[in-house]
């Protein structure tokens, strides 16, 4: 049997216990190195440039430099690196921001060990993730009927790769081929006049569009 590649981890959070245990709880973990930690964005940076880590965990609230902003500077310093937030707050302001700036995932600090290792092989694996408490506070938010663009079958497209699912799933999921899931991929950025998969995630944070399909139920992806 094939032994599962370790996902090297840079845990930073200014809370030394919030660092140490879950430290702890993801080292029990055979595929999950915890590569580094910090309690400082800036000095996670710093950090980060010596072990290249494949995904950073990182609270929003910190002094100095908050992990909001920290987001664009990992971006810039290191591409191939995955900034994933960690946080108590899920107001929708820090959310969009945090999407806004580069952030691959958002994860609400109450949510399961299992929750948060989801959350780090999606994001390693190249897609987004966002926990079920984000889903529940942007479903609060979501748009009224009409009020968008948006044919109903286009939102709930919308909102699973928001989830970061790949056309492979999306289609498996509405009982659709990859190519039709993938037409519509293009289509929704063409009508939206958005040119990226990020941009479309940005529009759907911004506009409360989120699938309940995918609220309750996520698997890792690469696409």
């Amino acid at each position: 049997m094939t032994e599962r590649p370790k996902i090297r981890v840079l845990l930073i959070d200014n809370h030394p216990l919030v660092l140490d245990g879950l430290k702890a709880v993801l080292e029990t973990f055979d595929h999950i190195e915890v590569a580094g930690i910090a309690g400082l964005a800036q000095t996670g940076l710093d950090i980060a440039r010596q072990i290249q880590p494949q995904v950073v965990l990182m609270d929003i609230n910190m002094p100095k430099l908050s992990g909001i902003d920290a987001i664009e500077l990992f971006r810039s310093e290191l591409p191939q690196t995955r900034v994933a937030m960690l946080s108590m707050h899920d107001s929708r302001e820090y959310i969009s921001s945090s999407v806004m700036r580069g952030a691959a995932g958002y994860v609400l600090k109450d949510v399961s060990t299992e929750e948060i290792v989801a959350a780090i092989e999606t994001v390693a694996a190249g897609g987004t993730y966002f926990s079920s408490g984000v889903f529940d506070a942007l479903m609060g938010e979501r748009v009224e009927e009409g009020s968008d663009p948006l044919t109903p079958r286009e939102r709930d497209i919308l909102g699973l790769i928001v989830a970061g699912r790949s056309n492979r799933e999306i289609a498996e999921m509405l009982g659709i081929s990859a190519a039709t899931a993938e037409t519509h991929r293009k289509n929704l950025k063409k009508k939206l006049g958005i040119a990226t998969t990020a941009g479309l995630i940005r529009y759907a944070l911004d506009h409360g569009i989120v699938s309940k399909i995918d609220a309750n139920s996520r698997l890792p992806t690469s696409g």
